[in-house]
């Protein structure tokens, strides 16, 4: 069957992929009601209307949701991958035959054709940017300063674009807003834990077939990501050993009832490592040297440095495929160790991300913060903004009317003793 003729120009894997995708894309909002409450608004308000929006997401169905709510708000929205392995193909495909957006992703895409679909993104002239990684604001800077002056904001969802950002700021480069949707409390709390969690094991299980159950798991990181891995994981069975760098964060995980130490012990005890820390070379050849014939390793963080692979590579003897997305590095010694997901996102290079329902909050943030930059268009000087604490009550708020759930409210008595100082106890 012929794919709905489009006027959208695209790069990606097979149009006729779009009927497949349309039935995911549709399954997903049965689970995202906040984004689709957004939607029906933006559809009647039209908060967009004249504003070119590029996003650099993972191309999944709950992203598809979120381009559909911006393009049914007005945006003249165009859609790249942030990540080569995380496109969905046939969500890819619909969203160009069927919704006429701009798509420029194709899953297990090569470096080049990564920097050239950023490339395209920024040929879009974009007013906002929706960045994963911030790689997309960064090349802006770097190469296309005459497009600076288009720019109304961007919005970021990674702690490691965060991280980037910040240091832009620093070095004076970054000239206008940067709305901070990583750190909101509906996407952190939520999407970092209970998202990264479940998905991280989902793309483990998936491409292993493993049984956790028994096995020593080594979380690298104790952030919001890793507690959701190191929970997820010991509720599957597995002995959870947790590695940090920062002591209130290693206490917190001590607390929790999780082993602590070195990477350079954890090592040999492993069966299982996940490395969700935003770093590069988290796991090095030292470590590789003593973990134990067969063991695992993936990363959940948003680049793919945070295992040496190139040092791994250059030491084994042999590397072969011996699963989807599960490749064997034989070393000299004659000992294995497994690479999954070739060192990229293992929860959506190996499974479909994190799931719906989550990523419904994740997403309803991105969508305020493109909302809050166009209604403080010209009033917002060059920084990172948190987002607003009553957009995310309100995130909240809708996510608990969807869930059927009723919470209390202050009484006149109990609002007033709160912010009064004049009664004690």
């Amino acid at each position: 069957m012929v794919a709905t003729p489009t006027k959208a120009k695209y790069d990606i894997k097979d149009i006729n992929l779009a009927a497949q995708g349309r039935q995911r894309i549709e399954w997903a909002a049965r689970e995202m009601p906040v984004v689709r409450q957004l939607q029906e608004r933006f559809s009647k308000e039209k908060p967009f209307e004249g504003i070119r929006i590029t996003a650099c997401c993972h191309v999944t169905t709950e992203t598809a949701n979120l381009a559909i709510a911006l393009k049914a708000g007005g945006a003249d929205a165009l859609l790249i991958a942030s990540n080569p392995l995380s496109t969905q193909d046939d969500v890819a495909a619909c969203l160009v035959a069927d919704y006429d957006i701009p798509v420029y992703a194709i899953k297990g895409e090569d470096n080049a054709t990564y920097h050239r679909h950023v490339q395209t993104a920024l040929d879009h002239r974009p007013n906002i940017i929706i960045d994963d990684g911030s790689d997309v604001v960064a090349t802006l800077i770097k190469e296309r300063q005459h497009q600076m002056e288009d720019i109304i904001g961007t919005t970021e969802e990674t702690t490691t674009g965060i991280v980037r950002l910040v240091a832009m700021l620093k070095d004076g480069v970054l000239t206008f807003p940067a709305m901070n949707v990583n750190d909101a409390d509906t996407k952190h709390f939520f999407d970092n834990r209970y998202g990264t969690g479940q998905s991280t094991l989902d793309g483990i299980i998936r491409a292993t077939n493993v049984l956790l159950a028994g096995k020593v798991a080594v979380v690298a990181g104790y952030g919001w990501c890793g507690k959701g891995v190191a929970m997820r994981a010991r509720g599957l069975g597995a002995n959870v050993i947790v590695t940090e760098i920062d002591p209130v964060r290693a206490i917190e995980a001590a607390m929790d009832g999780f082993r602590v130490m070195p990477m350079a012990e954890a090592a040999k005890q492993g069966d299982v490592f996940v490395t969700v820390t935003g770093n590069k070379h988290v796991i090095r050849p030292e470590h590789f040297e003593v973990m134990k014939d067969g063991a695992m390793v993936c990363n959940s963080g948003h680049f793919d440095i945070e295992i040496d692979l190139k040092s791994l590579g250059a030491k084994a003897t042999e590397v072969k495929e011996v699963r989807n997305f599960t490749q064997k590095y034989t070393l000299p010694s004659g000992k294995a160790i497994v690479v999954l997901g070739e060192g990229r996102l293992i929860n959506l290079a190996a499974a479909e991300g994190h799931p719906s329902a989550v990523m419904d909050m994740s997403f309803a943030n991105q969508a305020l913060a493109c909302e809050y930059l166009v209604q403080n268009k010209g009033k917002l000087e060059p920084g990172i903004y948190n987002i607003p604490k009553e957009l995310d009550q309100e995130i909240a708020s809708l996510k608990l009317k969807a869930m059927g759930i009723e919470i209390d409210t202050l009484t006149p008595e109990q609002d007033e003793y709160i912010n009064s100082w004049t009664v004690g106890t």
